[in-house]
Order: structure tokens, then sequence, then C-alpha cells
């Protein structure tokens, strides 16, 4: 057993439970009811952390510090290897292959067996740019010797695009107006005016243009000193300023910064004005010539990686080189792994950042796989977030096969498929948050459908198709869509209603609905992206609840607004408004001690002193959002915009947050969620949401479909991508897409009500469908 005893991590409340070993276990529980706190953030990090206890304190410096979790007894831990739902990292050179080490394995393939050679396996890495340098270096032992060197290294980089695949154009025609001159105010950039602004004096009193001449009257000389001018020192005014080129200078200024981070009208300008197409030296392969002319029979390494992986493995299989038999079977043990996890339709040099948050977890599992390790304690999160149906079963089976080998599996999950096939189950709540954290029933399948949890209760619950359908209010056309795997696909999404796009795993269902929905349609889309935010942003912070609350507060006491922010005036000095004091000890884990000047409130003393309805700032971010909907409902503290955004967070379910928790703390369900309510309140008909069932318990996801009949009712069109089959028994109407993934998909294999779909069982939903219904 492993012996659990006294867990107070996040919300859990003193649990003691035993797992047995050797044997598969699933953690369920509504959203937020303290799984991940239990399984991650307890028994793997105290696994992790006593693992890495083992190493020198030299190779300790170099990892992770971590902190032992709150529990009073852990015992019989097991190595844990966790595979969680983090997204991949979104970085432009990452791709599925660099971040699986199938594309190390390739580079050093081509570096021993392509024709011609160009060098070492760097040579064919697009992420290695060429150098070479040569001089003196002095070398400062015994007696000091100056020696001569010259150094080189061949890269794979294009030199164009730096790797990246795509170059990134300007157009010109949207920072100005070629038509007037810079005195009547050419500029179309926003926050450019032409009299008072200095960015605009230094163009106009450089001395390098004419300030009175039309842009397009230009000699080439002044254009060029217009557009790309080296930075230069000049007196405008009699002031001391620098002046650079527009286009750098659009560089430094827009792109350089995080598109989501910019302000919504200043993003929309670099929408405008910046176009990315393929670089054309490299043809969007990322590779220098040099790497892409050396071949293994006829292909190049640009080639292998765009293939389909199940193609790649086929072609893997047919070299036959003793001298590289050991890296072979390496390489082709890992693109089998590929297909048999259900992602054989991806290609190496599909970008990492594309994945979805089940794509991404199937891949960290391949390394896995294969392992002759035993005895492990294996912790997966959600691994069937993203699948279809009919991927569900081959999932299970590779869940049922880790643990055959002798190992320990712990599996956090809500889909009844997987709870189904558990040795042992724990299941936790019995609500969320703060009305969480307590085991409700731990035992055997058998038991928790008689136990009376709501997991027990809500286990055999199965949505019945609709009788009747809504009629739609209009259509959104599709015309000739080719994004990624789609062949030119026609579609009418009818508006007014809940259409559900659906279809196995790597079919194209996003790639139709983010990717060709014409632009201007007055689309919000609700992606699965990660939320942005550091420990020191909360609800409240994100969305934009703060606002109204701190005008309130600062009209109420006739002071500004800026002193009721933990991040600005109103931060307590010592802790910098973090409200604990962090300890950094090298490799031991750092030490968070509560703030003792402001005890953990964030706020300095005095700003602690004005009252709202009685209360003060620190108060009411301590409140949950159902308490602070009361509060701000009636009565001195009445704010109407406050209201409404808490009445939205309750619509989505988040009622027991409290509206200073930290982001940090919330769970993947909750996150999203919590996305979902931020979006509810922009102008947009149409609403596209990405699996919002992802995280949702059972009994959560009747609540988000009433959530969605609401959102209909009110004359909203929302299109949900989506796998559960609650979800698809509730449409009105369903798209289905496939046959199968990847090059097998890409094509409209249905299109009508739910209730046809279920009679026809034409398709792989189709019949996943009718089982569910009965």
């Amino acid at each position: 057993m492993i012996r659990v005893h006294g867990a107070r991590e996040n919300n859990l409340k003193d649990v003691s439970i035993e797992i047995p070993k050797r044997r598969l276990t699933v953690f369920t529980g509504v959203s937020g009811s303290g799984k991940s706190s239990l399984v991650f953030n307890t028994i793997a990090a105290e696994s992790q952390r006593l693992i890495n206890e083992t190493y020198s304190a030299f190779v300790q410096g170099f990892m992770p510090t971590l902190a032992r979790p709150e529990v009073d007894v852990l015992e019989g831990v097991t190595t844990a290897i966790t595979v969680d739902q983090q997204r991949m990292g979104a970085d432009p050179r990452s791709t599925v292959g660099t971040a699986t080490d199938a594309n190390a394995m390739l580079r050093i393939l081509f570096s021993r067996l392509g024709e011609p050679h160009i060098g070492p396996p760097s040579a064919y890495s697009f992420n290695t740019a060429s150098v070479r340098a040569s001089g003196a270096i002095t070398v400062e032992r015994g007696d000091k010797k100056t020696v001569k060197a010259t150094y080189n290294r061949t890269g794979g980089m294009c030199t164009r695009c730096e790797g990246r695949g795509a170059v990134s154009d300007i157009d010109l025609t949207q920072l100005y107006d070629d038509s007037k001159s810079l005195a009547e105010g050419a500029f179309t950039i926003p926050g450019w005016k032409s009299d008072s602004q200095w960015t605009v004096q230094v163009y106009a009193q450089s001395g390098f243009v004419d300030p009175d001449k039309p842009i397009r009257e230009y000699t080439k000389k002044e254009l060029q000193d217009f557009l790309y001018g080296e930075p230069v020192k000049v007196k405008v005014n009699g002031v001391n300023l620098t002046y650079e080129g527009l286009i750098p200078k659009i560089q430094k200024s827009f792109l350089s910064k995080d598109k989501e981070a910019l302000q919504p009208h200043i993003r929309a300008f670099v929408e405008r004005a910046v176009t990315f197409t393929v670089c054309p030296e490299c043809e969007g392969t990322r590779l220098s010539e040099g790497a892409r002319s050396s071949k293994i029979k006829k292909i190049s390494i640009a080639d292998a990686c765009a293939m389909e992986i199940r193609d790649l493995a086929e072609w893997v299989r047919g070299l036959d080189e003793p001298s590289v038999a050991p890296l072979l079977s390496a390489l082709q043990q890992t693109l089998d792994s590929f297909v048999e996890i259900g992602l054989g339709y991806l290609s190496l040099d599909r970008p990492a950042g594309t994945l979805s948050g089940g794509e991404a977890q199937r891949v960290k599992m391949i390394r896995h796989l294969g392992s002759s390790l035993t005895d492990v304690t294996y912790v997966f999160d959600e691994p069937t977030a993203g699948l279809h149906p009919h991927d569900i079963q081959r999932m299970n089976g590779l869940l049922l096969r880790l643990r055959d080998k002798g190992n320990t599996v712990l599996v956090v999950e809500h889909k009844p498929e997987v709870i189904a096939i558990a040795d042992h189950v724990v299941d936790l709540g019995p609500g969320a948050g703060t009305g969480g954290g307590t085991v409700c029933f731990e035992g055997t399948v058998e038991g928790l459908r008689t136990a009376g949890t709501v997991t027990g209760r809500h286990f055999d619950d199965r949505s019945a198709v609709k009788e009747t359908v809504r009629k739609p209010t209009g259509t959104l056309e599709i015309r000739g869509a080719t994004a990624n795997n789609l062949r030119g696909v026609d579609v009418d999404i009818p508006l007014g209603v809940l259409a559900v796009v659906t279809g196995v795993a790597g079919s194209g269902k996003s790639s139709l609905v983010h990717g060709s929905i014409p632009a201007g349609a007055g689309v919000v889309s609700v992606d699965q992206g990660a939320i942005k935010g550091s420990r020191r942003s909360n609800p409240a912070t994100y969305t934009g609840l703060l606002d109204p609350i701190r005008k309130a507060f600062a009209k109420t006491n006739g002071v500004k607004p800026a002193l009721f922010s933990a991040n600005s005036e109103g931060a307590c000095p010592t802790c910098n408004g973090a409200g604990v004091v962090y300890t950094d000890l090298a490799m031991m884990a750092g030490v968070a001690t509560p703030c003792e000047e402001c005890e953990g409130k964030r706020f300095q003393a005095a700003v602690l002193d004005y009252h709202l309805g009685g209360r003060d700032i620190s108060e009411v971010l301590a409140m949950s959002v159902t308490e602070a909907e009361e509060f701000f409902g009636s009565g001195e503290a009445h704010t109407p915009a406050a209201q409404r955004i808490l009445g939205r967070l309750v619509d989505v379910g988040l009622g027991y947050l409290s509206l200073g928790q930290p982001l940090t703390t919330l769970s993947g369900g909750e996150r999203q969620r919590l996305k979902l309510a931020t979006h509810m309140s922009e102008k947009g008909g149409v609403y596209v949401l990405d699996e919002p069932t992802n995280g949702l318990h059972l009994a959560d996801v009747e609540q988000l479909l009433a959530l969605l009949d609401r959102l209909v009712d009110s004359g909203k069109s929302v299109i949900v991508v989506e796998h559960h089959q609650a979800v698809m028994a509730h449409a009105d109407w369903i798209i289905d897409l496939g046959p199968g993934a990847g090059h097998d998909g890409g094509r409209i294999v249905f299109e009508g009500t739910p209730a046809d779909l279920v009679t026809a069982r034409s398709t792989l939903t189709g019949e996943h469908l009718a089982g569910y219904v009965g």
C-alpha cells in the first residue's frame, strides 16, 4: 500500500487513505474537489522530492526545488512518473519532433547515411546556426600562452527565417497614407498624432526627409532613410533624441511584445499590419539548402519530417544498414509508439504549440510506453481529454498494459468508461473548493454505483436525444476549406442553435472551426489555451471585476482607485503586495512565510481603514463569488458593473471560488470556465467553444448544458467542438468529420440532427452515440 496520512495541500482536509500498489486506481470527484492536490501535489511531488534528494548538492542546484508537501506521513511511495496536461511550450522553434527526441535520432541517421555528407548532426538542426570565428585566445595556466585559433560549426538553420519557417512582412499601407506629407499627418499608427507627439516630431525635424513633401514623392535615398535608417542622435526643438527608421521602430515598439498582452486596438493594428508568409528560401522547412540537399534513398530530412508519422515508420522499416542498426531500432520504436497511441496522423514538423491538450499529453506518454521499468507509479491527469469515445478504448488498453507490467497506475478522471476499468476508486468531494477536500468513498466500481456520492449517483446517467430541435435563424457559410488536412470542405453551420462539431481526434475539427471561419463573422472563440497569470493574478483581476470594485471604494471614500490595488499604490511595502515573503535557499526548497506586517492581507494598514458597506478591500477579496454577488447587489455597496461579472461567474458554476484566490491554485476545469465567463461579455453573436467539458465532472456537464441553452435562448449562436456524448445528444445539429485521422480524415461524413445520426449509425460517432443513448 501507499499510505497517506493527514494531507492538507490546497483544500484537502486532513485526508488519510491507503492506495493499493500494482493496481489501477482512479481518483474522481467534481472539478475543484482536490483530486490533483492529492495525487499530483502530495504523492507525486513527495516522490519527486525524495528522488532529487539522492543527488549531490551540486546536481540539485540545477534541478527545480520542491517544497515538502503539507502531509504528516507518506509511506511506501515508489518512483513516480507524472504525465500531466500542461500544454507544450508554444515556442515557434518547438515541433513534435524536437519535443519527443525523434528529430535528434533522425539527425544522427542523416549525418551517418546522408549523401552528400554535409557535417555532424547539428548540420541538420534548424535550431543551430552556422558559426565561423578566428583570432587569438589566451589560456591562463602556469605560463600564459597566446595561441591562434579558428573555429567553425555547421548548422542547419535557414538564414532567412532563422529556423522559424515563416517570415513576417510589414504592410506599409497600414502604417501611413503615402498621398499625405508628415506635416499633414500621414501616419495611421494608433497613438501617433502629427502635431505634438515626440515620435512624429523626430521624423519631421530630423533633416533626413522633407516634412512637407507627400511620402510617395520621396527620392530613393529619402525612402531608405525613412523606412530603414540606422539609429542616430538628432536635435529636435533643442532636445537630444534618437532617430531610427520606421520599420525597426515598429518592430521594437509593437512586435517585440507578446500579442496577447497588447491593448485590443493595438492588437488589431498589429494583426492588420503584419502578415506572416511561408519563408521563400526554405519553403517553410526551416532548413538551410545544404541540409535539404543531403538525402537517403531520395528522401531529405525535410521530406522525412513532413511525412505523416505512420508513413515515416514504414520508410524507416525499409532501411537496412547494419552500421546504424541500434539507432534504427530505437527510432522505429519511438515512431511505432506514436502510431499505437493513436497519433500516427501527426507529422514531426508540426509546431508543438498547435497540439490540443489531449494530443500534447499523449505525446508525453510516448517515452514511457516502451520502458522496461517496473514497480513505478504512473500518474495521469485525465488521459482521455480530447479523445473520441472510439479512441478511449485504446487508451484504456494502454493503462491496463502499464499496470500489468507490475506498475501502480493512478489516474485522475471523470469519464465513466475509464472509471469502469479501475481496480480501486477514490471519490473526493462532496463539493468543490472549500466544500470539498474529503474522501467520500473508496472501494470498487460496483461499490461506487451504490454509494450515493455525487459521482455514484451520476455514474450511469445517460442523456436522451432531444425530441424537438430548434430551427436555425441563418447559416455561417464555409466554402472550400483546406486548412491542415481539410479537403476542400463546403459546409453551412446553422446559426441561432446549438451546433456540435465532432469526429475522431485528428479528423480536422479545430481546423474547420478555428482555421476556416471567415473573418468578420463576429465570432468569440474560447479555446483550450492556458490562462496567462502569475501568483499575483486572481479571479477578480482576470475577469476585470476589480476595476468597478476599486472605483466604488474610491468614490465612497474620496480617494484614488490605485490605493485599492495590491500591485500598485496600496501594496504592503514589506512583501510588495504578495502577502508572503519568499526566501530562496539555493538547492533546498524555498520558504514562503506569511508577511508579518500585513498578515497576508497584501495591503498597507492605512488602506484597510477605508470601508464600503462595512467591509474593507481585503475582506471583499476573501468573499466567495456568491457572497460577493449578494453584497454588491444592494445597499451601500450596490455596484451593477461588478454584479454583472459576478453573475456570469455564478452562471458557469464558479460560485464557490473566492475573489482573491491566486490563479495558480485553480484546477484545469475551473480555469476553462473562468475563461468562458470572461468571454461571455464580449459583443459577438457566435460563440465557438473548444471542448468545454474538459476537466468537468458528470454533474457539472449538466450545468454546462443548461448554460449553453441559456446562451442560445438569448439569441446567440453556439458552435461546440466536442466528444462528450451528453453534449452531442443535447445538440440541435451535428457535423461529424472523418472517417479517420490525418490524411484519412478531413471530410464531412455526416450532418444532421442527433436523432438521425443515431438511427443511421453510419459513422464511428453514430455507433458510439447510439450505444450511449441506448
